[in-house]
């Protein structure tokens, strides 16, 4: 879904992920938000918009439920414990972003790379994600040659194996430690919201 496109759907992914980015007029782009099962593409309807200003990438496909946005609307105002839900969502979301928008600005690229492999990893429950560094490159707001960098610390000091367009996580736990504080925050406000994410 693009920038400023009609908010015609709303998707609720089941497995895989979805990023929701910021786009400049150069056309490049920048993560916001990462999407998994805890979440939908619906943070801006939920407030009654008819058009979203992020665009939305799928970054690892999946399965998703699919919602007009018509009956996404009625679900709102019919369904009090859908409604409690969404609004428990935004909350989690909000405050990822805010969480991203400060560690973009306090953090290493490589502490900020090993956050965005774990947030992945934590949605596609799969060790080795289907990802290139140009991707990376791309959501993280840097330069290839950066990624590929920090990318080689991480691997150098085993806590990573990079593969033709993947990336596979060896040692959660080690990368949970090269990372900086903002995942496990991060982790520990969507469960606060949403407090099945992570069972």
């Amino acid at each position: 879904m693009d920038a400023d496109s009609s908010l015609d759907h709303v998707f609720f992914p089941d497995s895989g992920v979805i990023s929701a980015v910021a786009v400049y007029a150069d056309g490049s782009i920048i993560e916001m938000a990462t999407i998994g099962r805890e979440g939908c593409t619906a943070v801006q309807a939920v407030f009654g918009a008819k058009s979203s200003s992020a665009r939305f990438l799928v970054q690892i496909p999946g399965d998703s439920a699919k919602m007009s946005c018509a009956a996404f609307t009625r679900a709102m105002g019919s369904m009090p414990s859908f409604r409690r839900l969404m609004y428990a969502y935004v909350q989690a979301f909000l405050e990822q972003v805010m969480v991203s928008v400060a560690c973009n600005g306090a953090h290493s690229l490589k502490q900020r790379l090993a956050r965005w492999l774990l947030m992945m990893r934590d949605r596609d429950d799969d060790d080795t994600l289907q990802i290139t560094q140009s991707l990376l490159a791309e959501m993280l707001g840097v330069q290839r040659p950066s990624i590929t960098n920090a990318a080689e610390e991480l691997e150098r000091a085993g806590l990573i194996a990079r593969g033709r367009r993947q990336v596979t996580i060896l040692d959660r736990q080690g990368l949970v430690a090269a990372s900086c504080e903002c995942y496990q925050l991060v982790r520990a406000r969507v469960a606060f919201h949403l407090p099945k994410t992570y069972t």
